[in-house]
């Protein structure tokens, strides 16, 4: 039986947290963690190294709270919902009838990549409804922008307060909706350069070789490798998918390399695309997957055809 809060909820109970001080993130947190300690419940710290310390001072070293490195949990969005899928699957086959989360996200995301990372928050709440999970997702109002929160209002279902309140949200979205509509991406710098490669409806071999003429040293081997395999996905998937021409532009900076792949096409139907997996090979899906565990930010542009932005390296 699930306790807390989420006593009688089905699914997950995705709540956000929002603060200002220490001493709030504690007030809604210790009572949270030493809940779950108290049932018998999985508890699991997934905060960044000060968050960490500081919530490790507060409850001592209790058994049955696990600390996870938040910061590496959340280099990319897909490969956060494919380890905490795994994570949560292990405790419910292990006997769990709730599991507690407590998370937030490094202060890089709320920069260039918060376009997929809010995609991400909206998604899980589909992606871990499978599973009897109540998490938090902590938000620092004092570094956090004022556009972050306002995705946080809109992809969080609830909010855990620090007076013991879990009021829902105003302005919660669903998810398929909000993943429908289109994202403010960042324009990346070095776009606003001349791109070193320019390719017109290349072959999948002929965009993977351009790879080679792009790098100026920027990327270690294994990068390379991986924007390879992603280029070389998504030219397939225009070809497949999309309608031409395609047209494939490459800029190299000094410490990463940005790729963007463009059709006529309206891109992909499914919401999910990239984050989850599908069986779905006529959707594309697969590749849009397979290039979001491989390169360091992923960005979609639906205003003219279809867009897909790849950056392998510093996404500033």
């Amino acid at each position: 039986m699930r306790t807390g809060a989420a006593a009688g909820h089905r699914g997950y109970y995705h709540e956000a947290v929002y603060y200002d001080s220490d001493e709030e993130l504690l007030a809604v947190v210790v009572p949270f963690l030493l809940g779950g300690v108290e049932a018998g419940e999985p508890t699991v710290v997934s905060l960044g190294e000060r968050s960490a310390a500081l919530v490790r001072g507060a409850v001592a070293d209790q058994p049955g709270i696990s600390y996870l490195v938040g910061d590496g949990l959340y280099a990319r969005p897909a490969a956060a919902i494919r380890s905490y899928r795994q994570l949560l699957a292990d405790y419910v086959r292990d006997g769990a009838r709730q599991v507690r989360i407590i998370g937030e996200m490094p202060r890089p995301a709320f920069g260039a990549t918060w376009d997929w990372w809010a995609r991400y928050e909206a998604a899980i709440n589909h992606a871990y409804d499978e599973f009897p999970l109540w998490s938090m997702c902590a938000y620092d109002t004092r570094i956090t922008p004022g556009g972050v929160l306002r995705d946080v209002a809109r992809t969080h279902p609830r909010v855990a307060t620090a007076d013991g309140g879990h009021p829902r949200s105003a302005g919660y979205t669903d998810p398929v909706e909000f993943l429908g509509e289109p994202r403010s991406v960042t324009i990346d710098p070095i776009q606003g350069t001349p791109p070193v490669v320019e390719l017109l409806d290349p072959s999948p071999a002929q965009a993977r070789a351009a790879v080679a003429y792009a790098d100026h040293g920027a990327l270690s081997r294994g990068e390379i490798d991986d924007l390879v395999v992603a280029v070389s996905e998504m030219v397939t998937n225009a070809w497949r998918h999309g309608r031409p021409p395609v047209r494939v532009r490459f800029w190299a900076g000094v410490d990463r390399i940005v790729v963007t792949v463009s059709d006529k096409g309206s891109g992909p139907t499914d919401p999910y695309a990239g984050l989850l997996p599908t069986a779905e090979a006529a959707s594309g899906g697969r590749g849009l997957w397979l290039v979001h565990q491989l390169c360091d930010h992923v960005a979609f542009d639906s205003r003219d055809g279809f867009t897909v932005r790849l950056t392998v390296g510093n996404p500033g």
